[in-house]
């Protein structure tokens, strides 16, 4: 008995985590920046904004903190941006086309050497 009420609490506690993990809100990225910026204003607690917000506190100092390492790398002068997917993409379609350029006058260079003889004369 204990075993049977033990998985259907297994499929209960499964099932809460799938309607929690598809409930999820998902905030968009210049929502995220207005939060943050609100906090920082300091015009009301943080703890005020993220009642008003629906998120918790938690939450904002984990934005509040990707927020300020964003802009102090940014500042240091860390530039370097992400490869987008087409820039991805064309990258390893010339990578893959010079390595058969390469394996093609490998061919080529070692044919040569077989045709020439062992006293460096060439073969005719």
């Amino acid at each position: 008995m204990n075993k049977k009420s033990g998985t259907s609490k297994d499929a209960a506690d499964k099932l809460v985590k799938n309607i929690r993990r598809k409930t999820r809100r998902l905030h968009a990225t210049e929502e995220k920046i207005r939060i943050v910026l609100a906090g920082l204003q300091g015009e009301e607690s943080i703890a005020a904004l993220c009642r008003r917000e629906g998120i918790s506190e938690s939450l904002y100092y984990s934005w509040s903190k990707e927020f300020l390492e964003a802009g102090k790398q940014r500042l240091a002068g860390d530039t370097a941006r992400q490869a987008t997917s087409p820039e991805v993409k064309e990258l390893r379609s010339e990578s893959a086309a010079l390595k058969e350029v390469v394996a093609d006058l490998t061919l080529e260079n070692r044919l040569l050497k077989k045709s020439i003889l062992g006293d460096g004369e060439y073969e005719e």
